[in-house]
């Protein structure tokens, strides 16, 4: 996320870039550090947007359903699992998967048990970036549809989304292709993506 924070702090955005141990806990757990880490960086009454990607937009999404923000500003997802990844469904017994995405990757499959699907609908402003081009044929063999090598497009939607944009990225590097910072400063300054 280093080029985009350099040009969203290039822009007189006030940047706090929270790192979290993605793969060593669960989703309720990593909600609580990022709950931690906004109170602890963030102070004053300024708005706060949220710019997250893939995971990162479930754990915001849960972080933002258990607790109340009132000066919530802006929110883009890049990439997130919204409805859960047919991935997950196909490797979530695979040794190696379960150890590279740890506990918090096993809660992001397509069943009702599903995290992001539990979550239901958001309540803020949101605009989500998903990718469509993929760098792995064989994750993108095991997701029927248009994917970006994880991520079926068509889940990355949620219920109340405000703008919904698919640009040619893969999803490891979708948030350094300039035209993504270019359509997520649009949406965190006018709510809306640029056509």
């Amino acid at each position: 996320m280093r080029a985009l924070e350099g040009n969203l702090s290039g822009l007189g955005f006030h940047v706090t870039n929270i790192d979290y141990p993605s793969s060593k806990y669960p989703i309720e757990y990593l909600a609580e550090y990022v709950r931690n880490e906004v109170r602890r960086r963030c102070t004053g009454e300024e708005r706060i947007h949220f710019v997250a990607h893939s995971l990162g937009g479930i754990v915001l999404r849960y972080y933002l359903k258990e607790n109340q923000l009132y000066n919530l500003g802006r929110v883009v997802m890049l990439s997130p699992p919204n409805q859960g990844s047919e991935l997950v469904d196909s490797l979530r017994d695979n040794i190696l998967f379960k150890i590279v995405t740890g506990p918090s990757g096993q809660q992001l499959g397509t069943d009702s048990s599903s995290v992001p699907i539990t979550l239901g609908p958001v309540d803020f402003e949101l605009g989500i970036i998903a990718g469509n081009r993929s760098l792995n044929p064989i994750f993108s063999h095991l997701i029927p549809g248009e994917d970006d090598g994880r991520v079926l497009v068509e889940r990355s939607k949620v219920e109340g989304m405000a703008d919904f944009l698919v640009v040619p990225q893969a999803h490891p590097f979708i948030m350094n292709s300039p035209e993504v910072i270019e359509q997520t400063v649009c949406f965190l300054e006018h709510g809306r993506f640029l056509r």
